[in-house]
């Protein structure tokens, strides 16, 4: 299932959380670090926030993929606390969740999506993966490793802000 444009709503969006195991958002993210639970996704008719994710259920999640800038950015101020949208999806049920701890440059998003998914749906086909493993670890470092390869390992600002949290 694709939402997109006027489709990608709040309430189509959360019910999509409920619905199905993957969930790939790739729209803008905000971290709001004076009040965390107002982070939030834009979507087209509004932000689904982090106060709103964390009243949300989804028993079937497994993966997903946050394909928007500074998901999981937390507060220097207060290191030891992960109040951020990435958080917010493992508190929701996902398993597994890719986010970004800085923005990304738009070109570099699709080139991580592509090798990213690639290589998860070849580990998923291959059955080399154990129980309760993912894949999702493996591919992200897959994904990462392409990127890096194209751009050089100095511009780590690049490759880098790509991160997995979860199994």
């Amino acid at each position: 299932m694709a939402l997109n444009g006027n489709e990608a709503t709040t309430a189509a969006v959360k019910l999509a959380l409920k619905e199905h195991s993957w969930l790939h958002l790739a729209c803008h993210g905000c971290q709001e670090i004076d009040d965390p639970l107002k982070s939030a996704f834009a979507l087209y008719d509004g932000r689904l926030s982090l106060s709103d994710l964390m009243v949300t259920t989804a028993d079937n999640a497994e993966l997903a993929f946050l394909s928007a800038c500074q998901t999981a950015v937390g507060d220097e101020k207060i290191p030891e606390e992960s109040m951020h949208l990435a958080a917010g999806m493992l508190a929701v049920g996902y398993k597994g969740v890719i986010a970004t701890m800085w923005s990304i440059q738009d070109d570099d998003a699709p080139l991580i999506v592509e090798a990213y998914y690639k290589k998860l749906l070849e580990l998923r086909a291959s059955g080399t993966l154990g129980p309760g493993e993912t894949g999702a670890a493996y591919a992200l470092h897959e994904a990462a490793k392409r990127l890096r390869e194209k751009v050089g390992d100095k511009s780590v600002v690049r490759w880098a802000p790509f991160v997995h949290f979860g199994i």
